[in-house]
């Protein structure tokens, strides 16, 4: 069986092109015919390779590294072994995605499956969706009544955009993607499987049983939203359910109706918001966080993973456990049972067998 690479090997860049891009700059001597072909880690990078170094814990690879060119810090880059040619920065991680960025563009955002630009055949279009110029749809792609997709978009195979949907231009709607009831923005990626504006949960108790009340909100997405794979978000009851620009959702992550999201947020794997709750912009939460309906989260609050959040949170502050609460009295709390089970482990141990 062969080897396929998914993403093309790039145009080779010039040592003097990889500091253009990084900002980095060159300590001591380099090659000027230096060229980098690929990027990857300290341990397995070869001499067309870039690579970087940004932390004391990984000096052994970083001593036995082959790579063409390395991206570390002033204080860092005086163990650099010979033959590796050195560049410094401030933030080596930030300067090397630059690079990456640019070697493989391709990689930033579903491309389509059918390798083509313009109406793939097999795509389902209804004639009254409108389309500017510029737009990639796949096969499979269905596009309902009224829909308005955006010049740059590519629709990927299997995905649904229902009627009257608004999708700016420049965005990337993944493989099987269903987007339903929802405005949205331009640069917004939504990977495969993510489903975007089906009904909230919603029903009214009564002695008859559970009854249905209808969902009529939307699902806005502002630009420059990323929504990972297999996120569902659901659509508003009476208000729209907002997600604000910059924002990035991990995969998995249940978004319920009436949820608004501020501006540059970070909303990791597993995590699931409940009804009616507000975060705030730059607002950070771990991988499987719970937060229930109604409370809200301050602007550039941070919440540990697998923490509960049950009460307003305030702005700023570093929360996590279950409940959620500060994390100085969170560590205290955990400190304090350790040292409960300890002890009660010792009296244990001192009585013996009777």
């Amino acid at each position: 069986m062969n080897d396929p690479r998914f993403f093309p090997l790039p145009t080779p860049l010039t040592l003097s092109e990889v500091m253009s891009l990084s900002g980095a700059r060159l300590a001591g001597t380099g090659a000027d015919a230096t060229l980098i072909r690929g990027v990857s880690t300290l341990s397995d990078a070869g001499p067309g390779d870039l690579a970087f170094f940004d932390s004391p814990r990984y000096r052994s690879d970083f001593l036995a590294t082959r790579a063409g060119v390395c991206i570390t810090t002033e204080k860092l880059a005086a163990d650099a072994p010979e033959g590796v040619v050195v560049l410094t920065s401030p933030r080596p991680a930030n300067a090397f995605v630059s690079v990456t960025r640019t070697l493989f563009s391709l990689a930033l955002r579903p491309q389509p499956i059918f390798e083509h630009q313009g109406i793939a055949p097999g795509a389902f279009i209804h004639p009254s969706a409108r389309l500017e110029d510029g737009v990639t749809v796949d096969p499979g792609a269905v596009i309902g009544p009224n829909a308005e997709i955006g010049a740059g978009t590519v629709i990927c195979a299997g995905a649904v955009i229902g009627a009257n949907v608004r999708v700016g231009r420049d965005t990337s709607i993944g493989p099987s993607v269903t987007l339903l009831h929802a405005l949205v923005g331009n640069r917004v990626i939504i990977h495969p499987g993510a489903r975007l504006g089906q009904d909230g949960f919603g029903f009214q108790p009564s002695p008859r049983g559970h009854i249905k009340v209808p969902q009529i909100g939307r699902v806005v997405l502002q630009d420059d939203v990323e929504i990972g794979a297999g996120t569902a978000i659901d659509r508003g009851a009476l208000r729209d359910t907002v997600v604000g620009e910059g924002t990035k959702i991990d995969n998995l992550v249940q978004i319920a109706h009436n949820v608004v999201i501020g501006r540059h947020c970070i909303i990791i794997s597993q995590t699931g918001i409940s009804g009616s709750a507000t975060l705030g912009d730059f607002v950070m939460l771990g991988g499987q966080v719970g937060v229930i309906g109604h409370v809200t989260i301050g602007d550039a609050a941070q919440i540990a993973a697998t923490s509960n959040v049950k009460d307003d949170v305030p702005p700023g502050v570093r929360w996590g456990g279950s409940p959620a609460k500060p994390v100085r009295d969170w560590f205290r709390e955990i400190t304090t049972l350790k040292r409960l089970a300890e002890a009660g482990a010792h009296r244990s141990g001192e009585g013996g067998d009777q």
